[in-house]
């Protein structure tokens, strides 16, 4: 069959991946994906050809699963967490039109945003937005930008991609911009790392505390908006519910 599966696998662990998602992986002949999220669902999936690539190289990944595809072979491309939110759907797509004869289907997962936000309570219960502090696509300043607006949106916000090795001060800046654009020193924030993996450790902070953390690319970071709190030692955004 010409297809390709975009499957999010969610953060990682077995019991963390959709019945749809375990589907597509099944039906696949290859499995195509980063090394590293290739890494966490081959042992699940035995005796199926694998086809990785390590980072930065996601157009190659893409192309190479397209033209298996096109060549007759079921291909599933493996993405962490969801396929849509910084994954590889959309660049795949992009290319899709080189390809009129692969069927493509998107195989939604769960999202870090979602998973994280459970292990720490509620931090998303009203509205939010997503920022990735990665400027390897994105310029700061457009980053900058969206930073700003959230926190005079007064949006919960979770950021993906808080740290790396030659981003060792994104967090403190972007926690800097948020407090000069209005954010209070003690709104409630908390990160996770490793979600869903061996290691995997949460802690809570107020956002001037926050700013003296460091994140990596597997930490998820969640800073809560003016009516986020504490409650029973959970991080909780309020519905609005009357004076619940």
């Amino acid at each position: 069959m010409n297809r390709v599966y975009v499957v999010g696998i969610g953060p990682g662990s077995a019991d963390g991946m959709t019945e749809q998602a375990r589907q597509a992986l099944s039906a696949a002949d290859v499995l195509c994906g980063y090394t590293v999220y290739i890494d966490l669902v081959r042992e699940f999936f035995p005796g199926k050809r694998i086809m990785t690539t390590p980072m930065r190289q996601e157009i190659k990944r893409c192309r190479e699963a397209l033209k298996m595809a096109a060549d007759g072979q079921t291909v599933a491309l493996v993405c962490s967490g969801d396929a849509g939110v910084y994954g590889m759907a959309s660049p795949l797509l992009q290319l899709a039109p080189e390809y009129p004869k692969v069927e493509i289907e998107i195989v939604p997962g769960v999202t870090a945003a979602l998973s994280g936000a459970a292990l720490l309570g509620a931090p998303l219960g009203n509205d939010f937005c997503v920022i990735s502090l990665s400027d390897l696509l994105t310029p700061w300043t457009v980053i900058e930008k969206r930073l700003r607006l959230a926190a005079e949106g007064d949006f919960a916000v979770c950021l993906y991609n808080p740290g790396s090795r030659r981003r060792t001060d994104y967090l403190r800046k972007a926690c800097d911009i948020l407090l000069a654009a209005g954010k209070s020193p003690r709104t409630q924030c908390g990160w996770v790392r490793e979600i869903g993996r061996p290691g995997q450790v949460s802690r809570m902070f107020t956002l001037e505390e926050l700013r003296e953390e460091t994140a990596d690319m597997f930490t998820t970071v969640f800073i809560g908006s003016s009516s986020t709190g504490l409650r029973n030692g959970r991080l909780v955004t309020p519905r609005g519910y009357g004076n619940l």
